[in-house]
């Protein structure tokens, strides 16, 4: 069954989210066993998608949202398409890479891995990462915290403590590869990380329950710990990837 927390905010997560490093894709390419096809599921707006398509001759770029899939941009070696990650259209053992970026927690992992194991070749790679809160300073942190924590807290699916758990407690299903660590980051004004923060499906969760916009309830202390509004501040978000190479 498909869970759907983005729809509705399709186009602000392809205008706020940050970008993945380019790190993380030569990582991906040089570990899988040929750069021919690639399957990036749960894609979003085709964010990793394009990175993937750096790399790999084509990449099929799928979700469960037709709503993100129109936001995607097109590209020539991408194939965008509408599918659940537990039924993908793709051959036996056609895929040299299988990615998920900050999606798993959402699917029917067993369905899934048992799709991964499907369409990767033998040696092809499945590799899955998610990101937690963003780190500026402490007092901006703060204020993200009592956001996360606190004003939210009733309106986080359970799903959400395997995030907060670094997907430590996903049962991996392959033998896994040592992974460097990679980070997100990002240099941005005050306006456009509260355009990530209205990103989170939480805040979107809350006002339709409660009438009420969480981002007004921090943004005094926010703009007061941020300080000159048009001032841009480093931010960072440590990025878990876990990669394992199909038997």
């Amino acid at each position: 069954m498909f869970q759907d927390h983005f729809s509705g905010h399709a186009e602000g997560d392809a205008r706020h989210r940050p970008g993945y490093p380019a790190a993380l894709f030569t990582w991906l390419a040089q570990s899988a066993p040929a750069r021919g096809w690639a399957w990036d599921c749960a894609t979003g707006n085709g964010q990793a998608a394009r990175g993937l398509a750096a790399h790999f001759s084509r990449v099929v770029a799928t979700d469960g949202s037709r709503r993100q899939i129109a936001q995607a941009r097109p590209h020539p070696r991408i194939r965008f398409g509408v599918a659940l990650a537990e039924h993908a259209p793709l051959a036996e053992a056609s895929m040299d890479l299988v990615t998920v970026a900050q999606a798993l927690h959402w699917f029917q992992r067993p369905a899934f891995w048992n799709e991964a194991r499907r369409v990767l070749r033998p040696g092809g790679v499945l590799a899955v990462w998610t990101y937690g809160l963003p780190a500026v300073c402490p007092a901006v942190d703060a204020v993200i915290r009592h956001l996360y924590g606190e004003l939210l807290a009733d309106f986080w699916p359970p799903e959400r403590r395997l995030v907060e758990g670094g997907y430590r407690d996903i049962g991996f299903p392959f033998p896994e590869l040592p992974a460097p660590a990679f980070r997100l980051a990002a240099h941005w004004t005050l306006a456009q990380l509260l355009g990530y923060l209205s990103t989170w499906s939480a805040v979107h969760r809350c006002r339709r329950a409660t009438g009420d916009d969480p981002l007004a309830a921090i943004a005094g202390p926010l703009a007061q710990a941020w300080g000159p509004a048009g001032r841009r501040r480093g931010i960072r978000w440590p990025l878990v990837l876990r990669a394992g190479a199909r038997p």
